[in-house]
């Protein structure tokens, strides 16, 4: 799946290929530089390329160049880890960084919008039908986020997947964004997911449930992010539903989901 655009792009492989479930990627070398090709397999993948584009390298890895289902981006070399960061008693300082880094992902930018970008209200369609099916908790997530969906303010597009694994560390450039899943609508949706990671399968090694990292958490993104606490909340909690359902559908432990909603729901209740 690589061979043309390594001719294309005049790569040389510098690593060996790994697989998600839709996309391949290779760690590669143009004139010397470090770059990496991603060749998606699903359209969701392709159009989440022109959304790295529009960013144009300011909050997100740099586009090099796009062809196809194919992506050329600079390369993460730097070894620093969100995720470690998270587990190792600094997490305080990943949430601030995740902040300032999807602040620039949402700095506006005078240039038409790019394509096919995803509406909230389309993502969330399987929230109301999956709560209706199972009840307990998801029923509150989806009608608040039933009210949230038609009120949204501040539209944006969206990365659609902010957690520690999805912001790298690329040295010299900061820290920067991958794999956004091309959204657009209310700029505090994409503070939730950050809330439920790191998700490990190890029970102790999940910061995400813990109450105190909960409440730390939800005070920097509101302050840092300038959102209301309670919206940010309603956000969480509308997230965390859909999550799960995604979860319950594929036949997955929506366990971390659902203990976050329930975290969130504890703290717009009081």
């Amino acid at each position: 799946m690589f061979d043309d655009y390594l001719t294309l792009w005049g790569l040389v492989p510098d690593g060996v290929a790994f697989f998600t479930p839709r996309a391949g990627l290779l760690p590669v070398r143009r004139g010397g530089a470090p770059a990496m090709l991603k060749v998606a397999t699903e359209p969701e993948e392709m159009h989440g390329g022109l959304l790295m584009d529009w960013w144009d390298g300011s909050g997100a890895a740099r586009v090099l160049a796009m062809s196809g289902p194919a992506l050329l981006l600079e390369r993460a070399l730097g070894e620093r880890s969100l995720t470690h960061y998270a587990r190792n008693g600094r997490d305080d300082e990943a949430t601030r960084i995740i902040c300032e880094v999807v602040g620039k992902l949402h700095a506006p930018r005078a240039k038409p919008l790019p394509e096919g970008l995803v509406p909230l209200d389309i993502w969330f369609e399987a929230l109301a039908p999956m709560a209706a099916s199972v009840g307990g908790v998801l029923v509150r997530c989806a009608k608040i986020a039933q009210t949230l969906l038609p009120n949204q303010r501040e539209i944006w597009p969206l990365h659609g997947d902010v957690h520690h694994d999805n912001v790298l560390d690329f040295g010299s450039r900061g820290w920067l964004v991958i794999d956004p899943k091309r959204l657009i609508g209310d700029r505090g949706f994409d503070y939730a997911n950050l809330f439920c990671n790191p998700d490990m399968e190890e029970p102790w090694h999940r910061v995400a449930v813990l109450p105190e990292r909960f409440r730390s958490r939800l005070a920097i993104v509101a302050e840092n992010a300038r959102l209301e606490r309670a919206r940010l909340l309603e956000w969480i909690i509308a997230y965390t539903g859909l999550s799960a359902a995604w979860c319950i559908g594929d036949g997955l432990s929506a366990e971390v989901d659902l203990r976050v909603a329930e975290l969130a729901l504890a703290e717009l209740d009081r």
